[in-house]
């Protein structure tokens, strides 16, 4: 799998990474046994980033990748990003950030964290300079090795990579979801910042996994949002849970895509080659439990950039079905 370079990091990192948000039970049930399974099969495809946080699973995501990787070739370098989560107030005080890094540490078995990546704060947070200085004392400490932001919405990307020690974003991006290509992936280039793109499929709308409500479990977050409308989702606003599309439309425009799907890729292939022709993304991180889903999704690194034309037709599809909706929000 080609590589690209990690804005300033040194990394060079997969095109397409795992994400690991899928063991935690708002998506159903996954027993440790099939979330490794998962992990290995990426490894294994040639993946070297697996993306996680101290929240998937309550530390659970953490647990596993460790255990994962201690059965592994430990002279081959496999990323671990992970995010700490912040207070109840929405900001990071220092002792917030400082017990989240010591779990990591402990769950993933290290001694430094690989990326330590503020996860998705208040607004507020980022216009205060001490959750940053915090950053740069424990990357003076060497606990962490690199640090960065997860956010939700593109004006906390441009606020955040004003303070040196940050190095990445992590931002959602996908054919639902456009705005950071119109107004931020040029500046992150120019300033040499590594992103990472995190639910690029839409939570399973842009992998057309499924027709309605029914289609999930009791209890998995998708059907909460399907069902009750967008703010019943998960993350700020509902922003989360099918990038913040409303489940209907979300459909509807999954339905006018079909046809600019290439024949020898699936709608998340697709979906993930789209996401890869913008230069600015470093890596992107799909995330699933099914190893064969792990596999399809690593697959789509290989299929060729699609053409200026169908990048046209995906920009009129996501301002005839969703854009109203999401472009203003995020």
């Amino acid at each position: 799998m080609d590589t690209r370079e990690f804005g300033s990091t040194g990394w060079d990192v997969t095109e397409i990474g795992l994400g690991t948000w899928n063991v935690g039970p708002s998506w159903g049930e996954v027993t440790d046994e099939q979330a490794k399974e998962a992990i290995a099969t990426a490894l294994d495809d040639g993946v070297n980033v697996v993306d996680t946080a101290e929240v998937y699973g309550q530390g659970r995501a953490e647990r596993l990748i460790g255990e994962v990787l201690d059965e592994r070739d430990p002279d081959r370098k496999i990323y671990v990003p992970t995010k700490a989560a912040p207070d109840e107030d929405g900001g990071h005080s220092e002792d917030g950030l400082r017990s989240s890094v010591e779990g990591s540490l402990d769950r993933l078995g290290v001694d430094s964290l690989d990326l330590v990546q503020l996860h998705c704060p208040a607004t507020e947070a980022f216009y205060d300079p001490e959750n940053f200085r915090v950053l740069e004392q424990l990357k003076e400490e060497g606990l962490i090795d690199h640090a960065g932001v997860s956010v939700e919405k593109v004006e906390e990307a441009d606020k955040a990579i004003e303070y040196d020690v940050v190095e990445s974003v992590q931002i959602i991006f996908n054919p639902l979801r456009q705005r950071p290509a119109e107004r931020f992936f040029e500046r992150a280039a120019n300033e040499d910042i590594g992103v990472i793109v995190r639910v690029p499929l839409a939570s399973g709308l842009l992998a057309d996994a499924f027709e309605g409500p029914e289609d999930f479990g009791e209890g998995d977050h998708r059907r909460t949002a399907a069902e009750e409308g967008v703010d019943a989702g998960v993350g700020r606003k509902g922003g989360e849970t099918f990038a913040g599309a409303p489940f209907e439309d979300g459909l509807a425009a999954v339905d006018d895509l079909r046809p600019f799907v290439p024949d020898d890729a699936t709608m998340a292939q697709f979906t993930l080659r789209w996401v890869l022709d913008h230069d600015a993304v470093s890596t992107v991180i799909p995330g699933s439990t099914s190893p064969d889903h792990v596999a399809e999704n690593d697959a789509a690194a290989d299929l060729d950039p699609l053409s200026h034309q169908t990048h046209g037709a995906v920009r009129d599809i996501y301002e005839a079905h969703v854009a109203d909706y999401v472009h203003h929000r995020w």
